[in-house]
């Protein structure tokens, strides 16, 4: 579909100039730009590929002089990124789904299906679930028994709902997503040589044979508004109480959430993140790629960790982690400076000792 320039200014609360009545269908790096497409130049740095492409119209930097770079028209954003939300948002052409519900799709007589909802090819909808309206169910979809999904839903292709499930409204799923799967949960009869390792910070005690008992997962998985997740990431149902995750948290691909975590509003969890079972998780938390989070821990709102930190104990609010075992930035910052000073250190003791210990000579 194509905008007039003014239209998509309008739409992103930005400022129009030039010839604002081009139309525009698509979106594109300078170098790359179409005359019908919008390049994206909103630092200095790219303003040299406007004139390898054909672009007509650019969003540009705050201040930039868009007649000398030689286009008919920009478009300038109080905060170009965040523009950029809403510009891919109006030019996404989407997945081509269609319309309406699949032949060989499988709908139970008992669900209840909103208006206007798609559901795609070989797709399960089982007893009693409810599809909220305006939803997009891709194909190879399964949603269980009993599940609510809220208004404005859209499921990429193979993703996999189980039963009881409750999802609030505007939930996107990546290929692959599976939420309600059971927890983690095993037992041996006997105290186990993992339990006696934890107590005693290593020993596990006499070795011997032991056999796994399952603890069957009886809660489920509550997710509110605004939730994505993304591909192949598993968010697992509670033991007893439901797993929760709160309005708008986004999930990037592979990440793992164990059964009864809680995580607060507007959290970011980044690519192969794992947080263990029982722990909470506060709001405005960031967890960075790779992030491992223990159990029946808790981390404060706004904390943020680096790529491939290791959580392994009580978080207060505010703070800002790395490294494993996790700990404040600035202080791992000086840990990593004093490990790489340890070989000079270690020359310069050596080089003290055989000092200290040469023997003295008699006159």
């Amino acid at each position: 579909m194509a905008y007039t320039v003014q239209d998509i200014a309008v739409a992103l609360g930005a400022e129009a100039f030039g010839a604002t009545d081009l139309l525009i269908d698509g979106v594109a790096e300078p170098a790359q730009a179409t005359a019908h497409e919008i390049a994206l130049a909103m630092d200095p740095k790219y303003a040299d590929g406007l004139g390898q492409g054909h672009a007509q119209v650019a969003m540009l930097w705050s201040g930039a002089d868009w007649q000398a770079l030689g286009l008919k028209a920009a478009i300038i954003a109080p905060r170009a990124r965040f523009a950029m939300s809403g510009l891919t948002a109006m030019m996404d052409p989407g997945q081509g789904f269609g319309a309406g519900v699949h032949p060989s799709a499988v709908v139970d007589p008992s669900a209840v299906i909103g208006r206007e909802v798609c559901i795609g090819p070989l797709t399960v909808i089982g007893p009693n679930a409810r599809i909220g309206d305006h939803s997009v169910i891709g194909p190879q979809c399964f949603i269980g028994a009993d599940v609510v999904l809220g208004e404005g839903a859209f499921l990429r292709e193979h993703v996999s709902i189980g039963a009881r499930v409750h999802i609030g409204a505007r939930f996107i799923a990546q290929p692959g997503a599976r939420v309600g799967g059971d927890g983690f949960s095993f037992v041996t009869p006997e105290e186990s040589a993992v339990e006696k390792a934890r107590e005693t910070l290593g020993d596990q005690g006499e070795l011997k044979s032991q056999s796994w008992a399952r603890i069957h997962s009886l809660g489920s998985v509550v997710i509110g508004d605004d939730v994505e997740l993304g591909a192949n990431s598993c968010i697992d149902r509670g033991t007893i109480r439901d797993t929760q995750i709160g309005n708008g948290v986004k999930f990037d691909n592979l990440a793992q959430i164990g059964h009864n975590v809680s995580i607060g509003s507007d959290c970011l969890i980044c690519a192969q993140v794992g947080v263990a079972g029982s722990s909470k998780i506060g709001n405005n938390v960031v967890l960075g790629g790779q992030t491992g989070v223990s159990d029946n821990l808790f981390i404060g709102d706004h904390v943020i960790t680096g790529g491939a930190t290791k959580v392994l104990a009580n978080v207060p609010a505010g703070r800002v982690m790395l490294g494993y075992p996790a700990m404040k930035m600035e202080t791992h910052l000086e840990v990593y400076k004093g490990l790489r000073r340890l070989p000079r250190l270690f020359r310069d003791v050596a080089a003290l000792q055989k000092r200290v210990s040469k023997p003295e000579t008699n006159d």
